[in-house]
């Protein structure tokens, strides 16, 4: 239940934002990335997609972290 679906946005090697799905919204880092972050957060239907990327993603493949030999 800890398992965390992050989606980091870099430009010139510098963190702008990020979306964690224990938040369920992005965090601007700069000032670009605070009006980057308020615009995808404005769209209701793309963070309900990323918040879904954590049930896709991360939660079918931690099994695979987790087999034993």
């Amino acid at each position: 239940k800890d398992i965390q679906f992050i989606r980091s946005n870099y430009y010139n090697k510098l963190e702008i934002a990020r979306f964690t799905s224990s938040l369920g919204k992005f965090v601007g880092y700069t000032e670009f990335g605070v009006k980057q972050a308020n615009y995808w957060n404005s769209n209701p239907s793309f963070i309900s997609g990323l918040k879904a990327q954590r049930e896709a993603y991360c939660l079918t493949n931690v099994g695979i972290d987790y087999q034993t030999a």
